[in-house]
């Protein structure tokens, strides 16, 4: 059973960064899209950041483009997504998901649904 685990999340002011980890286990880890999504108070999960399986293709959504970066160290089973010149509206829990597709498919997922896998998140606080 696939399990992910996220870790760096905390407080930090506008302007500043982080650098969220997800430690992956109980699967092939070059064989599974990884995707970091968040989900504010009251808002929808949406799609942050996510990485093919050899790490060839990212993506990013249009809020945080330019400022945050996807990179995944498969000898480590770890995926990472470095935060920088974070804003208040970054504030958020922030998920790591991982999904298994089809053997002729080397891209990205975007959608929630499109997630088999899920961490428990790690909170992320940007103050002004």
């Amino acid at each position: 059973q696939v399990h992910l685990v996220e870790s760096g999340g905390g407080l930090v002011q506008a302007g500043g960064s982080l650098r969220l980890s997800c430690a992956f286990s109980g699967g092939t880890f070059n064989m599974y899209t990884v995707g970091w999504l968040r989900q504010a108070p009251g808002k929808e999960r949406e799609f942050v950041a996510a990485i093919s399986r050899g790490g060839e293709i990212t993506d990013y959504g249009s809020s945080v483009k330019g400022r945050f970066t996807i990179t995944r160290d498969n000898a480590k089973n770890t995926v990472y997504l470095q935060m920088n010149s974070q804003k208040p509206e970054d504030t958020a829990l922030y998920y790591c998901a991982a999904s298994f597709p089809p053997r002729r498919y080397s891209g990205i997922y975007y959608r929630v649904e499109e997630y088999d896998y899920w961490g428990q998140g790690t909170q992320v606080t940007v103050s002004s």
